[in-house]
């Protein structure tokens, strides 16, 4: 008997499209099973070094939830450059203004950080609404357990 092996050939084409509704689902949660999806660890056929994950479009993320006290606590950082350029935003605010950037960072966070974890993470579409432009690929609905 042989083992099958997949080949990087054809792994663009054979890719599905993936909708996930964030609406009053824990981010964490959520943002675990959509890398898992990414990284294609939901594939019989996975394999480390290829890049045999699908497209995930998340709609409604700002109706994604914080559990606990991450809701007043959770800052998000970054700096800069600058001589004194650290600067720090807070969960609400983030939410406020920017809701897809806080599924992003969370789902980007679980991914490898290497050349193949920024080729997944393209692959990753997140809208603050129930609305996508993406009607075309067909996507299918997937509801995702946070319980």
């Amino acid at each position: 008997m042989s083992t099958y092996f997949p080949s990087g050939k054809g792994l663009a084409e054979n890719r599905k499209w993936f909708v996930v509704d964030a609406h009053g689902k824990t981010v964490g949660r959520l943002a675990t099973e959509v890398a898992r999806m990414l990284t294609g660890k939901n594939n019989p056929a996975y394999t480390p070094f290829l890049d045999m994950g699908d497209h995930v479009i998340v709609i409604n993320a700002k109706h994604a939830i914080f559990k606990g006290s991450k809701n007043e606590q959770k800052v998000y950082r970054y700096h800069t450059l600058y001589p004194g350029g650290l600067r720090e935003t807070s969960v609400k605010d983030m939410f406020k203004n920017k809701p897809e950037r806080v599924i992003e960072l969370a789902v980007k966070g679980m991914l490898p950080k290497t050349k193949l974890g920024k080729a997944m993470a393209k692959k990753l579409k997140v809208y603050a609404e129930t609305e996508h432009r993406h009607i075309a690929q067909r996507p299918e609905s997937i509801e995702i357990e946070t319980t």
